[in-house]
C-alpha cells in the first residue's frame, strides 16, 4: 500500500470510499461475466496493459516533486509488485504469475480496499490512481480465477509463501538502512489499520504472518479437494 497526502483528507467509509467499494463489486461481477461468456486473449492483454499503465502512472506521480521521498516513493510494497505481476499473469496466464496474483491480490490488495492508508480524497489525482491500481489488481485476480477458470494449488501456495518471505527479509534490511517502512515491517503505519489489533512492534509481525499463511491455505484448500 502506498500512502498519499495532500489538502483534501480522505475519510475511511465516507461517501467516496463507499462509492469505490460499490464500483469494486460491480467491476468484479463484470470481469467474471466477460471471462465466462467471452473469453478472449485480446481482452486479457488489453486488461494487462491497463494494469501496467496504472502502475506506471501512480509511481510516476509519487516520484515527481514535491511528493518524492525515498522512504515511501520506491515501488517496493507488495501491492506495488502485485501490479506488474498481475499484468504479466493476464498477458501470459503463466501459473507462477497467476498464483502470486491470486494470493497477493485477494488478500493484500483487498486489505488496501478495506483499510486504505490514504489521506487524499476525490477528485485528487492521487486518490484516483491509488484506487485504480488496487481495484485493477483485485479485478485481475477475480477475472483469472472465476472468469477464466485458473485454479490455485499447493505448489503455487508454497511459491507465494517463499517469495513473500524473501521479499519481507529484503525489505526489513532495506528499511533499517533507509529509515523507511516498506511493508510496515519495522513499525505500524501512521494512520489506523488492521495491524492495530495485533499488538506492538515487533510482536504484531507474528500473528500477521500466521494469519496470512492460514488465510492463504484456506484459499487453496477448497480448490484442491478431491471428490
Amino acid at each position: 500500500m502506498v500512502s498519499l497526502s495532500v489538502d483534501h483528507e480522505f475519510t475511511p467509509y465516507g461517501p467516496s470510499h463507499w462509492v469505490v467499494l460499490g464500483l469494486f463489486a460491480v467491476g468484479a461481477a463484470a470481469v467474471v461475466a466477460v471471462g465466462r461468456t467471452h473469453p478472449s486473449r485480446r481482452f486479457s492483454r488489453v486488461f494487462a496493459a491497463v494494469v501496467l499503465l496504472l502502475q506506471v502512472g501512480i509511481h510516476t506521480y509519487l516520484m515527481l516533486p514535491p511528493r518524492w521521498n525515498i522512504q515511501y516513493s520506491l515501488p517496493l510494497q507488495l501491492s506495488d509488485l502485485a501490479g506488474p505481476v498481475a499484468a504479466y499473469a493476464l498477458w501470459s496466464q503463466r501459473r507462477w504469475a497467476f498464483s502470486l496474483t491470486y494470493y497477493w491480490g485477494l488478500t493484500l490488495s483487498v486489505q488496501a480496499l478495506v483499510t486504505p492508508v490514504l489521506d487524499v480524497d476525490f477528485p485528487d489525482l492521487g486518490f484516483l490512481l491509488f484506487w485504480a491500481t488496487h481495484l485493477f489488481v483485485v479485478w485481475a485476480a477475480v477475472y483469472l480465477t472465476w472468469g477464466l477458470g485458473l485454479r490455485p494449488d499447493w505448489r503455487g501456495y508454497r511459491l507465494a509463501v517463499l517469495i513473500t518471505v524473501a521479499w519481507a527479509a529484503a525489505m526489513f534490511v532495506l528499511n533499517l538502512a533507509l529509515g523507511s517502512n516498506y511493508g510496515y515491517l519495522n513499525r505500524k503505519p501512521a494512520t489506523g489499520s488492521v495491524l492495530d489489533l495485533l499488538g506492538d512492534w515487533p510482536w504484531y509481525l507474528l500473528p500477521e504472518s500466521a494469519a496470512v499463511l492460514t488465510v492463504w491455505a484456506l484459499m487453496t484448500w477448497p480448490w484442491t479437494r478431491r471428490g
